[in-house]
């Protein structure tokens, strides 16, 4: 019976239950049509081993799982990453904190420098590491992450990215604690994205129901962690490198006082919807 069944009536029947986009997604995902190419395979005889994957991710959306999860996989600027809950969904306000550190180093190679040394702690998927690596060609880049769970995406996303990832390494631990000791002082760019929400702060129920709790919160004003790589960044720091940090837009005006206090040169940058998102925090030239 299965075969006598077209996508277009398995998209319909997602559409009357998730929406148009959703439906579209789950489809395309199956199916493999490119985006704007569904309609070539709308016609075609659905498999029994198709219909059976449809039923799977429309009972998991349906139940209230992220898309991306569902999906297994998410777009972030140029890359296609695999994406599950063990780690963080990439966000359009993080593909702006990784454009504001690509245009870091950009700056950085026109002074001259041949091999720039970025440090991005709190991984997670890899999406701002292998964005750099993708990017600029200069850049060799160091990913950490406290939890293995998420170097294992970050570790299935690198080998995704072609001969960019024979610049790009992978190491567990906390913060600086996980990067190497002879990257003291001649760090280029350090970039986060790291927890920032408040332990007593409400999230809507998806993101709380799903995506991990530890990449999430940071203590009681959401600050611990970022307080931590503000307060260790410039001796990590080469003179005139440059810190990125992503945060809640509430935050941005108090970590901007602490880089200053620390003797760095803050700056605030909006994300896409013009809300203050990010800290771009220079340290001075020898």
């Amino acid at each position: 019976m299965a075969d006598t069944i077209p996508w277009s009536a398995l998209l319909r029947e997602a559409a009357d239950l998730l929406g148009d986009q959703d439906a579209r997604r789950i489809v395309e995902e199956i199916t493999g049509a490119e985006p704007g190419r569904l309609h070539r395979v709308l016609d075609d005889p659905v498999t029994e081993r198709g219909v059976a994957r449809f039923d799977a991710m429309l009972a998991r959306r349906r139940a209230g799982e992220p898309l991306q999860y569902v999906l297994g996989r998410w777009g972030f600027r140029s890359l296609d990453l695999m994406v599950d809950p063990r780690v963080l969904i990439p966000r359009p306000e993080t593909e702006v904190v990784a454009g504001l550190a690509v245009d870091a180093l950009h700056a950085r190679a026109r002074t001259g420098q041949r091999e720039l040394i970025v440090a991005d702690l709190g991984t997670g998927t890899g999406a701002i590491a292998l964005s750099i690596a993708v990017e600029c060609s200069t850049a060799r880049v160091i990913a950490t992450d406290a939890s293995p769970d998420a170097l294992a995406v970050a570790r299935a996303n690198l080998s995704g990215i072609g001969r960019a990832a024979t610049r790009v390494s992978l190491h567990e631990g906390s913060w600086f604690d996980a990067v190497p000791p002879a990257a003291e002082g001649s760090l280029d760019l350090i970039v986060s994205n790291p927890p920032y929400v408040a332990d007593h702060e409400d999230l809507p129920e998806v993101v709380e129901r799903w995506e991990p709790a530890d990449a999430l919160r940071a203590g009681p004003d959401g600050l611990d962690d970022l307080r931590h790589i503000v307060e260790h960044a410039p001796r990590w720091l080469a003179p005139a490198g440059t810190l990125v940090l992503e945060m809640a837009p509430q935050q941005t005006e108090v970590v901007a006082e602490m880089a200053s206090d620390r003797g760095l040169a803050p700056s605030i940058h909006p994300d896409l919807a013009g809300r203050a998102r990010a800290v771009v925090a220079r340290k001075a030239p020898e």
